[in-house]
């Protein structure tokens, strides 16, 4: 079930800790609950032993260790029934009113059963020795909703495993889960809302949602049944009124009944919980000044201005902690809207927790950790008796978890509906945002906002998507042969790089740099070229600015290189502009190509002239040598403020991406079932956000178009016009003794 390509949702990693250390450790006890900082492990067992530790989402995770012994049953999740006699009884207050033999036959059920909340539960799952957190096992055995109870799937053991690490990391304030339409987050988030109030002391536990009446709904029809619905031994007494509307109050407490104090428990001893379920107004400021022990933040990708989900995030993310402590935790859920009607800032909340990327203090820019569960594991239809899905179609019919047969799989149903829609790209866009494969799905765009073709844009990423792009595009750095500057240049591939580079020329044609008059000039320049947008100042005010971008791309040729490809995508802003400007000479050098550079920001085109590389910055095409400006002269480039300057770089991306983008439908430019080339992502992503009216927020855009101008150069070239002048010179017939003027 693990090899759906890069759709597996965790990985075990075998021998993560050494079996030596592991045995010692286990023996001792001595794994705490938390992060541990010598194996970069987050431990979710509770009892100083671990087994099998996974690898969700970037995040490693020690799971308890599989006990000796699991209770045998039905082979597969099965709910237990809540004892009959049990059921009766509605308060604390009863029990204790029981008789002792009473109190005697069902202490040790009730003992299990906090064991099972604080600890999670093992049970057989197709002869699988199959662990669950206790908060995942609270939503199976104890959360009613709309259906009744739920079924068990394997998408919600990972998302409760990943939640349950989430909780234990000193370092995370929550999750933020990228999700699929009707998941069963809103209840999830309930349940745990319901689990967590229902255990502390003197806290509040908050909702929000994408509008104050979905939050209240939440609250009213998910929050307040699930609480009344739990057995008497978990269940506080509530303040207040039983439904009530705006807050539920625990005043006191379900105390864990055990074998010691099962008799002595009396009304006199109780002390309130004095713990809150509330809700709020979606604002920007909602729970501002407040503490809170968790946040459940439901459709979060669906705020519209004004709110913003990212103000919100940064208000509310102070709620959680005590100065550097986080006393709280969020659980953050949606499916995205289109980019304008807030999917935009969801995405970067989603992709600033990306656990792979920290700062100093071993924190995301978010502070969260980012989970995202494709449609193919959680897609209703499509999920057998025992939890995992069916993802093609069978050779037999399944067995369902809803005790239905299953004889169709669910990327063989997602891909017919796909097929379906490709005549609409609005809708299709809509259905990936709902049901979404990858991650590049679930942020589509509207088609009517992008000036490019968008549906071309998204095949190509949905095909790169598909690739394992460490076989295709390789991270590193460029640097001086021996640290000497102006000698050789080598690439080196770094994880920490900030190139990405998906060709390199063999090594005859590396740092291939022609010498004329003591200017250096690129030696490739029949192969390709290079696109730039720069920047001048190293900081601004905050730390913000836009990033410096260049590209790559080769031409038609019948060297030894690819045609008409980007090969190489940096896109970063390094710590001073001096940085920037020598890893793009560097980048010039080393594959020996001109490159064209905007020269309203001039300190590149200096650096490059400075050192002797006049000769590789390229003359703005679309002009002759002796119209060009003093200063356009002396250092070339290309302005960005002309509106003619502005429609030729639009139109030519938007040429390249119909020649060499996606599927050629037509068979116009290449066969029709050959998909493009273009491996950067990120510039794609670029390309179908673009706005020609706003055009500094899209340096990948200008750079990548930039590259393109420059190696169809000769199409911007100005016409030879025609001189006016006629001269019409007199012509005669000689023939005979005088000649005769022809009319």
């Amino acid at each position: 079930m693990q090899n759906e390509g890069q759709n597996s949702l965790y990985k075990v990693i075998k021998d993560y800790i050494t079996p030596k250390v592991l045995s010692r450790k286990n023996r001792t006890k001595s794994w705490d609950y938390g992060y541990n900082k010598e194996y970069d492990l987050v431990v979710i067992s509770k009892d100083g032993v671990i087994g099998e530790v996974v690898c969700i989402s970037g995040l490693y995770i020690g799971l308890p260790k599989v006990p000796k012994e699991i209770k045998k049953g039905a082979n597969y999740w099965t709910r237990k029934e809540y004892p009959k006699h049990l059921d009766r009884i509605n308060s604390i207050f009863q029990w204790n009113e029981m008789p002792r033999e009473f109190k005697d036959k069902w202490v040790d059920y009730i003992e299990e059963e906090f064991d099972n909340r604080e600890e999670g539960h093992w049970f057989l799952n197709n002869n699988t020795p199959t662990y669950i957190t206790g908060a995942h096992y609270m939503y199976l055995q104890w959360t009613k909703i709309d259906i009744g109870y739920p079924d068990y799937r394997e998408a919600n053991r990972i998302f409760f495993i990943y939640w349950e690490a989430c909780k234990a990391d000193k370092r995370c304030f929550g999750m933020v889960y990228l999700k699929i339409r009707r998941s069963g987050f809103s209840f999830m988030g309930s349940a745990e809302a319901v689990n967590t109030a229902s255990i502390a002391r003197d806290s509040r536990v908050g909702i929000l949602s994408k509008t104050g009446s979905d939050a209240k709904k939440m609250f009213t029809d998910k929050v307040v049944p699930i609480s009344q619905h739990l057995p008497f031994f978990f269940k506080p007494i509530q303040d207040g009124m039983d439904r009530p509307k705006t807050e539920l109050a625990y005043r006191v407490p379900a105390s864990k009944i055990t074998k010691k104090n099962m008799h002595e428990v009396g009304d006199d001893e109780m002390e309130g919980l004095d713990t809150t379920i509330d809700w709020k107004n979606t604002d920007d400021n909602s729970y501002d000044g407040e503490k809170l022990l968790l946040l459940v933040h439901d459709e979060s990708g669906k705020w519209l201005k004004p709110n913003d989900i990212l103000n919100n995030w940064r208000v509310t993310k102070t709620c959680l902690r005590l100065g550097s402590k986080i006393i709280g935790k969020c659980m953050m859920g949606s499916t995205s809207n289109a980019l304008n009607k807030g999917g935009s800032n969801f995405k970067k909340l989603y992709e600033s927790s990306d656990v792979r990327k920290r700062n100093s203090n071993g924190m995301t820019k978010s502070g969260m950790y980012s989970l995202f569960i494709p449609m193919e594991w959680n897609m209703e239809g499509f999920i057998d008796r025992y939890g995992y899905p069916v993802f093609r179609t069978p050779s037999k019919e399944v067995l369902g978890v809803d005790d239905e047969m299953i004889d169709f799989g669910a990327i063989d149903y997602w891909e017919n509906e796909v097929h379906s829609l490709k005549g609409d790209p609005d809708a299709l866009n809509e259905f990936y945002r709902q049901f979404p494969r990858t991650e590049s799905h679930a942020f589509r765009d509207e088609s009517k906002a992008s000036l490019f073709n968008l549906t071309k844009i998204y095949q190509q990423i949905d095909y790169n998507d598909s690739l394992m792009m460490d076989h295709h595009v390789t991270r590193g750095s460029f640097r001086w042969l021996n640290g000497e500057k102006d000698t050789k240049v080598v690439f080196s591939p770094d994880t920490r790089g900030r190139f990405l580079v998906g060709w390199t020329p063999e090594k005859g044609l590396q740092n291939r740099v022609i010498i004329k008059n003591g200017v250096k000039y690129p030696g490739n320049e029949h192969l390709g070229a290079f696109g730039c947008d720069s920047y001048d100042i190293s900081g601004v005010v905050g730390g913000g600015g836009s990033n410096g971008a260049l590209h790559g791309v080769t031409k038609f040729n019948m060297d030894n290189a690819p045609s008409n490809e980007f090969f190489l995508q940096y896109v970063a802003r390094p710590q001073t502009a001096e940085i920037f400007f020598e890893e793009v000479l560097m980048a010039c050098v080393f594959y020996g190509m001109p490159i064209l550079a905007e020269n309203n920001k001039p300190r590149i085109l200096y650096h490059f002239k400075n050192r002797g590389y006049r000769g590789f910055s390229m003359n703005r095409p679309d002009k002759v040598y002796n119209k060009l400006s003093k200063t356009e002269r002396e250092l070339g480039g290309i302005p960005n403020s002309s509106e003619d300057v502005k429609q030729s770089h639009a139109s030519a991306v938007e040429s390249y991406i119909e020649k060499h983008v996606g599927l050629d439908i037509e068979g116009t430019y290449r066969d029709n079932d050959d998909m493009g080339s273009m491996l950067f992502t990120r510039t794609l992503e670029d390309w179908a956000k673009f706005d020609i009216n706003n055009r500094t927020r899209y340096d990948a855009t200008i750079s990548s178009g930039l590259a393109i101008m420059a190696i169809q150069k000769h199409l911007y070239q100005p016409e030879k016009k025609e001189s006016k002048i006629s001269i019409n010179f007199a012509r005669y017939r000689n023939k005979g003794i005088y000649s005769e003027l022809i009319k």
